[in-house]
């Protein structure tokens, strides 16, 4: 290690990209993406903050009879106590663009984040406690899946943890669909660790998009492709802003590695068609 905060983040993301996905520890993943993030704010206080977190869950679990015996709303309601209404996180409604919404360490600060990053503490919190749980990636919306022997129950973490029936989800997808939208096969998708921490980076790459600071955006999807280096679209993605940067070098490569991995589609022929393009401009 060379003591540099971004280069020791890194390279524990690197590490992180060559685990198993259940074996990934999503909150100290996601600390490593805000250490990068925001190389100044106090990461190991932030890290001191998930382990009380952790440790406060495993005390309530223990403590609900009802919870420890799979009851999932009693899993819900202490999860939920916990951290909303103990630790007093909530979505933020009032600044939902700022950018620390997606930055665990300022969440953990401020008590306030998006969807998905308060969705990883909540994966965090039941991983504690020994409660299965994963991300939903719900159109427009993501949500937990909270499990228990009994079947799961979908959560609003942004809402404070509520668990959503029919109805709910059916307002969500109207919301997000328009008014004719129902609720269909394929919906509710489950997520895997590595999705639910590419799904929080995003948010940041898409603003920096957004800002018009496409070197920014690029170092955040290289950082991505490091806990998911076989992911084709992310390499897509990285070789196209390469690209609009002027170098072609590293455009192709990286274009290269996303037809290597996904060789097929109507992705894969686009790409093909600017390689090709590309290279005629280096002779």
């Amino acid at each position: 290690m060379s003591g540099n905060p971004e280069q020791e983040a890194r390279a524990a993301l690197d590490a992180v990209g060559q685990l198993p996905d259940d074996e990934i520890d999503i909150g100290a993943a996601a600390l490593q993406f805000a250490r990068i993030d925001a190389p100044d704010a106090d990461w190991r206080a932030a890290g001191g903050l998930l382990s009380d977190l952790a440790r406060q869950a495993v005390e309530a679990a223990t403590a609900d009879a009802r919870a420890d015996a799979g009851d999932v709303e009693a899993r819900r309601a202490t999860l939920a106590r916990l951290l909303h209404t103990d630790w007093g996180f909530a979505g933020d409604t009032a600044t939902y663009d700022d950018p620390r919404n997606a930055n665990l360490i300022h969440v953990l600060e401020r008590r306030r984040g998006l969807p998905v990053a308060l969705g990883i503490l909540w994966l965090h919190v039941a991983d504690a406690a020994g409660w299965a749980a994963h991300g939903v990636d719900f159109p427009g919306h993501f949500l937990v899946a909270l499990g228990s022997a009994r079947g799961p129950a979908l959560l609003d973490v942004f809402g404070g943890g509520v668990a959503l029936g029919a109805p709910e989800l059916r307002g969500l997808i109207k919301a997000v669909e328009g008014p004719k939208a129902e609720l269909r096969p394929g919906l509710v998708v489950p997520m895997t660790r590595r999705a639910v921490l590419l799904r929080l980076q995003n948010n940041i790459k898409l603003r920096r998009l957004r800002a018009g600071d496409l070197e920014a955006a690029l170092t955040c999807t290289r950082d991505m492709l490091r806990i998911a280096p076989d992911h084709a679209a992310l390499w897509r993605e990285a070789g196209l802003m390469e690209q609009r940067l002027d170098r072609i070098g590293a455009a192709l490569a990286s274009l290269d590695r996303s037809l290597e991995l996904e060789p097929e589609g109507e992705a894969a022929s686009r790409i093909r068609g600017l390689v090709e393009e590309l290279r005629n401009r280096l002779n």
